[in-house]
């Protein structure tokens, strides 16, 4: 029997194969795959958070520790050169953290030749959490470490201060940065240019 005929048969007996299905063109026939934790390819940077490694948390957040450090140590370098006070280096040291962490992903993004405004978003979105947490931990460690604040660049209590704040830092902004990219959020959306 003919394919054409045997499904006319078909059709004529209320067995309609193929037709009995939702017309998937329509947005409502998608409604049961908003999910797509099933998919193999959609894991890693966009799934949930158990499949997002240790490992990638870890080099998100040392990519915006290396920004952050290099703003920190600036700042106080800076502040404490010039004699400032202490809310004032932290302030110049908290401000060239963001400076720095965005730029180092800025520069990453850029190089996928999108342009500067999508690139800024892109940056905003990815560090914006993650360098505010780093700083938080970070200076909270050095406020509270008694005679920190008043170290001085000669002092082995400042950099030892610094140093502890920032294992702290990236120890504490780690899991942050897990739960992030586990849901498509954070360093995520850097991907996706790489």
């Amino acid at each position: 029997m003919e394919h054409g005929a045997h499904h006319g048969q078909h059709a004529e007996t209320g067995h309609t194969g193929h037709h009995d299905h939702a017309d998937h063109t329509t947005p409502a026939a998608h409604t049961g795959h908003d999910s797509h934790t099933g998919h193999p390819h959609h894991g890693g940077h966009h799934g949930h958070g158990g499949t997002v490694s240790w490992s990638m948390a870890a080099r998100a957040t040392l990519h915006c520790l290396t920004g952050c450090a290099i703003g920190e140590i600036l700042g106080m370098v800076i502040g404490t050169a010039l004699g400032w006070g202490n809310m004032a280096t932290m302030a110049l040291a908290i401000a060239l953290a963001f400076l720095f962490g965005y730029t180092l992903t800025l520069r990453s993004v850029l190089k996928a030749g999108v342009g500067l405004g999508t690139a800024l978003r892109v940056a905003f979105a990815a560090d914006t959490l993650s360098i505010a947490v780093m700083e938080l931990i970070d200076n909270g460690v050095i406020a509270l470490w008694p005679g920190a604040m008043d170290a001085t660049l000669a002092d082995l209590l400042f950099w030892g201060a610094l140093a502890l704040s920032l294992a702290a830092a990236f120890a504490l902004t780690t899991p942050v940065n897990k739960w992030m990219i586990g849901r498509g959020k954070g360093h995520a959306v850097v991907h996706q240019y790489h």
